[in-house]
Parts: structure tokens; C-alpha cells; sequence
């Protein structure tokens, strides 16, 4: 993931005629049940993790503090994460809640967390641990009914053909040779063993073409072999700008869509695409032992709820030491029990005829509207919502009736108190 800066750059040509080069793009019939999949399971685990994560300082670190890049390999060769257990990691997102899981396949440090023929810089060549870790998530994932995404990376600060460099990791010590051209093989390769050797991949979660938006990342070719190999694969790019050609979902970092608190999602026009909010539990992506600054239980399901009413899934972020934080693994198991209650108004929904207001949000399924009440400092709660039928209108967790009026404005709810619960929820059922 980015650095947290804001950052202004201009379109270069080379992005329309890609667009247009893609205009004929056409997913298969598996894409397209895929995508109706994604935009269902509305909750998802990202995991940043790789020998970044023995300095404690972050998935930036090698560039951050300017370290030498020769220096930074030889982190490898510690690199015996014993505790790891990925049936574990798997049955905890289960257990929240979540339908599939995001893992970091290469960073942008470059090093592989998968057995690659491709270079010897990885977990299995490289380090004492020498176990596939993709491999085994992905056969926890088969065993425990989730889906396997996997995040790669375009930018690499170790390979010396990644030049001319980019905007970061330009201070570690790499002297470039070999071509452009060589670095685009190198991935395309990689990503063709990530689709073949590992079963079904939910998706490719592509980050760092912001690092060189001018250059010929040539995306057509690189989208169509992902296709080819796994037409039901969604892609999506992390190039916080109005999706292109050939991407099947398009995500948002650290913002709901249509907002830009972070400063990263100026151009990210929504798209009718499946959309996904990425967010940390604390403040960053990779594992930071100074990092105790975990958002309370209660914001990360206000952040789940938010994006479930605004029509996108979230993907929380892990960031494993060598197993998963304390803090980490306790807001998951709260996530989870909240989610037994109330998973059902989120599962499967679309955004509700309520847009989202400063209370909080709607979804809808089917001939329902579920009310997602956030933050309502009084009684009675407006829905601007005129010339439908009600049945029924209860608390969704007792089913007890709430008392309500039609008015020429809508339908106003009448509370017997102000909501204290974490979200407190109003089914509304028409006729």
C-alpha cells in the first residue's frame, strides 16, 4: 500500500489509448457470476506480510528509512516465521465473518511469498522456513469454503530492471540494468504461475501504477494473459483512478466511495463495477511493533456497515508479525459475534434507497430495508421515503415493533429510546 501522502499527477496520453485499446473487452460468463459473488460477500481479510515484517516498521520500511537494498535481502535468511499456521489465519476471517482473504503475494520490496521459478528471492529459495505459504492458504481456503485474492505488486525495489525508477524507493543502493521490457516479462510470468500452480484465484489486486503512471505498463496484455488463464479471475488496480478497460471491481483505499479522507481518491470516479474500501485496524498495513493504535471495535463495524451502504465490500487489513496481532485477533472474534446477529443485513444486499446520511445508512434485499442507525442523538429518525407499502417495521434483533408515521416528508420512526447499540438496526418490510 501507499505511503500516506497525497499525491497529484496528470494523465499522460498513454491512458486513453490504453482505454481504447481495451474498449473490446467482454468478461465470460464466470467473471460476471464472480462479480455478482464479490458484490454478496461484502467482508474480507487483507494480510500484509513478508520479511518486511521482522524490522517492525511497516511493508514501507526499505524505502522509508533508505536502507541498502543488499543489506535488506539478507533478511531472508532469518526469516523462520515457526508460528505460522494458515488453517489458523483462514478459520479467523471465517470466523468474522469474512468470505474470502487478500494476501500479499510480492510487495513492493519485491520478495515472493510463493515458491517462483522466476527468482530465487523468495520463501522458499531464500529463507530456513522454505514452505510455499500461498500454497498453504490456499488449500486452508479450499478446506474452509473461502476465496483466495491475491495482492501483487507492480513496483519492485529490488529488481534492477524496474527503471527507469519510479517516485519511491529510489535511495536503496540499486544499480538499474537490464530493460523495461524485461521486468514486464518477469511479472507476466509470475502472475502465470500464481494462475496455474495454486487452483482457483478469486482475483489479482494490483498495486503501484502510480509509481510510473507515464510509463507503458502495457495493461492490455497484462490483463488479457489473467483472463486467459482464469477467465473467471476479477482484476482489480489499486491506481486510484476511474477503473480501466479490462478491470472487473474497482477498490478504494482507506475512503468509502465518494469520499477522499485519505487524499488518495480525487479522480476515483465510481464506477458500476463491484466496489471494495480497504482499511487498516491500526494505522498501518505491515507489521509496526509501535503501532498500538488500534480503532475500537465499534469503528471498524460502523466502517464495515458504511460500506455495505454505499454499495462496497471491506477488505480490514492484518498485518502478522509472525502470528497475528492480539489486538488484531480480539477485534475479529468482536466482529464476528456481531456478525452472527447481523450478518443477514448486510450479506447479499445492495445500498438502500437512503443514501448515506450523517445517522448512518440503509441496505435492502429482496422486499426489505434494513436501517442502520450509527449515530442518532434523538428519538425519532425521518426516511425521506414516499409511495411505498409497509408491512411491517421492528427491531431487526427481537423483531419488537417500532412505532412509526407516514407523513407528506415519509416515514418517521418513533423510538422508545435513543440507539445505544453499535448499530442499531430497523427492519422495514413492504408489501
Amino acid at each position: 500500500m501507499r505511503k500516506i501522502f497525497i499525491i497529484t499527477l496528470l494523465l499522460s496520453g498513454g491512458i486513453s489509448s490504453f482505454c481504447l485499446a481495451q474498449e473490446k473487452y467482454t468478461p465470460s460468463k464466470e467473471n460476471l457470476e464472480n462479480r455478482q459473488w464479490f458484490r454478496d460477500a461484502k467482508f474480507g481479510m487483507f494480510i500484509h506480510w513478508g520479511i518486511y515484517s521482522m524490522l517492525a516498521d511497516g511493508e514501507w520500511v526499505l524505502t522509508n528509512k533508505n536502507l541498502n537494498e543488499e543489506e535488506y535481502q539478507k533478511l531472508a535468511d532469518g526469516f523462520y516465521p515457526s508460528k505460522f499456521n494458515a488453517d489458523e489465519w483462514v478459520r479467523a476471517a471465517k470466523d468474522a465473518g469474512m468470505k474470502y482473504i487478500c494476501f500479499t503475494s510480492r510487495h513492493h520490496d519485491g520478495f515472493s511469498m510463493f515458491d517462483t521459478k522466476q527468482s530465487d528471492y523468495n520463501v522458499v529459495k531464500a529463507t530456513p522456513f522454505k514452505r510455499d505459504v500461498i500454497k498453504e492458504l490456499a488449500e486452508a481456503c479450499r478446506k474452509h469454503g473461502l476465496k483466495l485474492f491475491l495482492y501483487y505488486s507492480h513496483i519492485d525495489w529490488h529488481r534492477p530492471d524496474y527503471y527507469p525508477w519510479g517516485r519511491t524507493g529510489r535511495n536503496t543502493g540499486r544499480t538499474p540494468s537490464g530493460t523495461w521490457e524485461d521486468y514486464l516479462k518477469f511479472m507476466d510470468a509470475q502472475l502465470t504461475e500464481l494462475l496455474t500452480n495454486y487452483g482457483s484465484i478469486g482475483g489479482i489486486w494490483f498495486d503501484g501504477w502510480w509509481d510510473k503512471p507515464d510509463a507503458d505498463w502495457q495493461l492490455e496484455r497484462q490483463y488479457a494473459l489473467v483472463h486467459r488463464l482464469q477467465p473467471g479471475c476479477l482484476i482489480g488496480n489499486n491506481h486510484h483512478k476511474a477503473p480501466f478497460e479490462g478491470e472487473d471491481f474497482q477498490m478504494f483505499e482507506r475512503d468509502l466511495p465518494g469520499q477522499n479522507k485519505a487524499g488518495y481518491s480525487a479522480d476515483a470516479e465510481i464506477s458500476t463495477l463491484p466496489l471494495e474500501s480497504c482499511e487498516t485496524m491500526n494505522n498501518t498495513w505491515g507489521y509496526n511493533i509501535n503501532d498500538r493504535n488500534f480503532k475500537s471495535t465499534k469503528q471498524l463495524i460502523h466502517t464495515l456497515v458504511g460500506a455495505s451502504g454505499n454499495n462496497a465490500n471491506l477488505l480490514l487489513n492484518v498485518g502478522p508479525g509472525g502470528d497475528f496481532p492480539e489486538g488484531s485477533v480480539t477485534h475479529l472474534k468482536e466482529i464476528g459475534e456481531w456478525m452472527k446477529t447481523y450478518g443477514e443485513t448486510l450479506y447479499g444486499t445492495r445500498a438502500g434507497i437512503v443514501p448515506h446520511q450523517p445517522w448512518g445508512v440503509t441496505t435492502q434485499k429482496d422486499n426489505k430495508l434494513y436501517v442502520h442507525i450509527l449515530n442518532l442523538d434523538k428519538t425519532e429518525l425521518l426516511l425521506p421515503i414516499t409511495g411505498k407499502k409497509v408491512k411491517s417495521i421492528a427491531r431487526f434483533k427481537d423483531k419488537t415493533p417500532v412505532k412509526y408515521k407516514k407523513t407528506k416528508e415519509g416515514i418517521l420512526l418513533q423510538l422508545e429510546e435513543i440507539p445505544a447499540d453499535i448499530d442499531h438496526v430497523i427492519e422495514i418490510v413492504w408489501r
